[in-house]
């Protein structure tokens, strides 16, 4: 493995054990120590796009030097993920506007509860209220998702994972915000974990073969296998594999599988979960749950800056 990976994968590791939700391989927790890192050209490249040369309206309008008093206020209700980035929006536009967190990330919110507050020179506030509600909306969308799956599967030992689905540049903060949101992380990228497939497979021409080649090449990567019959996850469990997912399996089919392992590897559900599905799913006894839609699919959550001349 190259060393920039093996790097990476510590890290994770670092953090993960950081953690206070029980941990389980493979690729469990993946998310990096600082997010902030992970954000940091994601908000050049927000402030380059969105306020380029300046804001012309606000600097037109507004008097130079003027302060502004703003208040971020949730609309609907939700779980909040976020903050600290845009802290460090409003911090990259100008250091001197202020901003003051009134819940942390993972909190629950309803219409009308103050999220934050941020006071400095107003050109600088209104340029960068856009970019930070964006991430802030997004990432809060995500964990309030996430939220609403884990209580579909309460009392049951599924647990919810996320997926590679992430929006490109996006994956270290929508992982993130899917742990907010009470979800636990699949792997982070390619490099972290062997997940033999249905593609592997067929160029390997067997589940044993792709086992072995990819153990061989990486022996210290936890690995996981995906089946689509009962027939393959009898030949996935005679490899000794950390993990091995069910891929699009019916219920009755994955009940079935969970049956024949008994316990020996834990088994993921992936494929089709949706809202109305998760629970029967969790159900089955499956240990953990796949769900893309956790972050290519979430819905922003609906938050609103207001601002005054007087605090």
């Amino acid at each position: 493995m190259p060393r920039q990976n093996q790097d990476a994968v510590l890290t994770i590791e670092k953090e993960n054990d950081k953690m206070d939700e029980p941990r389980s391989k493979p690729g469990t927790g993946n998310a990096p120590v600082d997010i902030l890192e992970a954000a940091g050209p994601l908000i050049e490249l927000a402030i380059a796009e969105d306020i380029g040369p300046g804001d012309a309206t606000s600097e037109a309008i507004l008097p130079a030097g003027l302060t502004l008093h703003g208040r971020i206020i949730a609309k609907s209700s939700g779980i909040i993920a976020g903050l600290p980035v845009a802290e460090a929006v409003f911090s990259r536009v100008d250091p001197a506007l202020r901003f003051t967190a009134h819940v942390e990330d993972g909190a629950k919110v309803t219409p009308g509860d103050l999220v934050a507050n941020v006071t400095g020179p107003g050109r600088e506030m209104l340029a960068a209220e856009r970019i930070a509600l964006n991430f802030l909306q997004q990432l809060s969308g995500v964990a309030t998702l996430t939220r609403t799956f884990v209580d579909a599967v309460a009392g049951t030992r599924a647990t919810i994972l996320d997926t590679r689905k992430t929006h490109p540049g996006f994956r270290a903060l929508e992982k993130y915000a899917v742990r907010m949101g009470g979800g636990q992380n699949h792997r982070l990228s390619l490099y972290d974990m062997l997940l033999v497939k249905d593609n592997h497979i067929e160029a390997a021409s067997s589940i044993a073969a792709a086992v072995e080649r990819a153990r061989a090449a990486y022996p210290d990567l936890p690995i996981e296998v995906e089946v689509k019959t009962m027939d393959e996850l009898r030949e996935a469990l005679e490899q000794n594999v950390d993990r091995i997912m069910l891929d699009n399996m019916g219920l009755d089919e994955m009940q079935a599988a969970v049956q024949l392992t008994a316990g020996r590897v834990p088994l993921e559900a992936s494929g089709g979960v949706s809202l109305e599905r998760v629970t029967a799913i969790a159900a089955t006894g499956v240990d953990h749950i796949s769900v893309g839609a956790l972050t290519h699919s979430a819905p922003v959550l609906d938050l609103s800056m207001l601002v005054t001349k007087d605090a």
